[in-house]
C-alpha cells in the first residue's frame, strides 16, 4: 500500500486569462498533518476544491506540455469521497436540523448504517463539547459552536483522510486548544490530515510537512523542521548561571532575562562557539541553535517571491 495519500502534479487551474494555480505539485504522506499554507488569493482554496472534485483542473500544465493529475489512495478523487472528510472555507450545516440528527444524517450519507451513524455522531458531539446541545437546532448554536460541530460533521463517518479548510475560523482560545487537541489525536489514531490555515504559530504546532502557495505556485515545500533550519538566523540561544565572558566571533548579544541570552554569531559555528565556551568553563543549562518562527519566514518567502 502506499504512503502517498495525495498525488498532486502539475496542477492548473484558469479563470480566463487569470492563473489562479500555476503548475503546481506536491504529496501528501499517510499519518501526517500536511499544511497547505499562504496569504489570501494565493490558491489554497481553489487546490483543495479540486482535490476534493469540486472543481476540475485544467487539461495542461506550463504551455501545455504536462497533463494535471489529482489522486487520492492512487484514485481519481470522485471515486473515494466515502474515505475523506472535509471542512470547507463556507460553513453550511441544516439550520433548521437537530444538532445530533444532522450529524447522523452526514454520517448516512458517507455510508454508514443508521445505529453506527448515531454513536458516531453522539461521540463527536461529546468530544467537540456539544453533547449536552444534540436536540438543540443548530441555528441555535454560537458561531464557534457551529465551527466546532463542522469539524465534526467532518470526521463522523471516521474518514482516512481529512482536508481542514481554516478550521480555528471563529474560535476563541480555548476552543482553539479543543481543536488543535482533536487534530493530535486524529493524527495519533493514525489519520492523514491537510490543514489549511492563517495561524502560524498553529501550523508551526501541529504541521510535519508544509507547502507555501504564493501566486498560485509552490515557493516553500517541505518538512517544517527542514524549512526552518534553512531559515535559522546565524545565531544561538544559550542559558547560563554565569555572566558571559568577550568571546571571539558573537557579533551580537541580546539577554532576554533569566540568564538566557540570544548569540549572533559572524566567523564561527555553533559547535566552535559550543568549545569556546566550554574552554572559557561556562556553565552551560541549555545551548540550542536558534529559529525563526513561521509567521517571519512566510514572509521572507513571500516577499522573495514578488
Amino acid at each position: 500500500m502506499s504512503d502517498k495519500i495525495v498525488q498532486v502534479h502539475h496542477l492548473v487551474k484558469r479563470y480566463g486569462n487569470f492563473t489562479a494555480v500555476h503548475d503546481l505539485s506536491f504529496e501528501v504522506y499517510r499519518g501526517e498533518v500536511f499544511g497547505l499554507l499562504g496569504p489570501n488569493g494565493a490558491g489554497k482554496t481553489t487546490t483543495i476544491r479540486i482535490i476534493m472534485d469540486i472543481l476540475k483542473p485544467d487539461g495542461t500544465g506550463v504551455q501545455g506540455a504536462r497533463k494535471a493529475t489529482v489522486s487520492i489512495f492512487g484514485h481519481p478523487p470522485r471515486t473515494v469521497r466515502a474515505r475523506v472528510g472535509y471542512l470547507p472555507e463556507e460553513r453550511g450545516l441544516y439550520r433548521n436540523m437537530m444538532v445530533l440528527s444532522v450529524l447522523e444524517y452526514l454520517a448516512q450519507l458517507k455510508g454508514l448504517g443508521r445505529t453506527t451513524a448515531r454513536q458516531n455522531a453522539i461521540t463527536w458531539l461529546e468530544k467537540v463539547g456539544l453533547r449536552d446541545w444534540a436536540g438543540r437546532k443548530v441555528s441555535e448554536l454560537s458561531r464557534g459552536m457551529q465551527q466546532k460541530l463542522q469539524l465534526a460533521a467532518s470526521a463522523v463517518h471516521d474518514p482516512e483522510l481529512l482536508i481542514l479548510d481554516e478550521p480555528f475560523q471563529g474560535l476563541d482560545p480555548v476552543n482553539v486548544e479543543a481543536i488543535k487537541g482533536l487534530i493530535h489525536d486524529l493524527q495519533r489514531d493514525g489519520k492523514t490530515i491537510v490543514l489549511s490555515a492563517h495561524q502560524m504559530n498553529l501550523v508551526e504546532a501541529l504541521c510535519d510537512r508544509i507547502l507555501l502557495v504564493n501566486k498560485g505556485r509552490g515557493v516553500l515545500y517541505g518538512k517544517l523542521a527542514d524549512i526552518k533550519r534553512q531559515y535559522a538566523p546565524n545565531s544561538i540561544r544559550l542559558r547560563t548561571s554565569a555572566a558571559l565572558p568577550d568571546l571571539a566571533g558573537v557579533k551580537q548579544v541580546r539577554a532576554l532575562g533569566n540568564g538566557t541570552y540570544t548569540l549572533t554569531l559572524e566567523g564561527i559555528s555553533s559547535q566552535g562557539l559550543l568549545k569556546s565556551l566550554v574552554d572559557h568553563g561556562l556553565p552551560i543549562e541549555s545551548y540550542e541553535v536558534a529559529t525563526a518562527p513561521l509567521d517571519e519566514i512566510f514572509i521572507a518567502a513571500v516577499k522573495g517571491d514578488r
